[in-house]
């Protein structure tokens, strides 16, 4: 009886711990992809406008264990429109890598955010090109009664039972 029982019990805990390390990922749906020319504007660069740059450091991998094994992650950057009265301008939106070399420029043409708008771009977790020291650097302008946009990074992994997660925020440099 009590070897029955260990047995049960061995045999439980073995099972728990290979359901534990399991790194199956869940289906994953097509991300969506950026389209926004509906929201294009013509600028004339003017006095009336404050004009700004800001720096986000993006995650796409992170350090773990050691520095030769990194873990994959999916970036979601947020351009936050916090004025309830007046849209802001996206000058450029412009993704390096840890070299300091473009990967990506987002914005071809300035677009408008109207009052209280985000918008988001999703660095997915399969693209390793920006590394351990990816970065943004976004221009932009509002008016002068208008309050600076914020830009956030949420960078997540999961694997198996374990989750990481954490966020950088924007830091003004003009």
């Amino acid at each position: 009886m009590k070897n029955s029982f260990r047995f049960i019990s061995v045999l439980f805990v073995v099972l728990l711990i290979c359901e534990s390390c399991t790194t199956e990922k869940k289906e994953q749906q097509p991300l969506p992809t950026l389209d926004w020319s509906g929201k294009t504007v013509s600028l004339a660069l003017s006095d009336s406008l404050n004009y700004g740059k800001t720096y986000l450091s993006v995650y796409s991998q992170i350090y773990s264990y050691t520095e030769h094994t990194a873990l994959d992650l999916t970036a979601t950057v947020s351009i936050r429109n916090t004025s309830e009265l007046d849209s802001i301008h996206l000058l450029k939106a412009n993704y390096y890598d840890t070299g300091g070399n473009l990967i990506h420029s987002y914005v071809k043409e300035p677009i408008a955010l109207k009052q209280m708008e985000t918008l988001e771009i999703v660095i997915a977790e399969v693209d390793k090109k920006g590394g351990t020291g990816a970065n943004f650097i976004f221009e932009w302008a509002t008016t002068v009664r208008t309050s600076e946009p914020i830009f956030e990074a949420v960078m997540i992994s999961t694997y198996g039972q374990q989750g990481l997660s954490f966020m950088t925020h924007g830091k003004r440099i003009k």
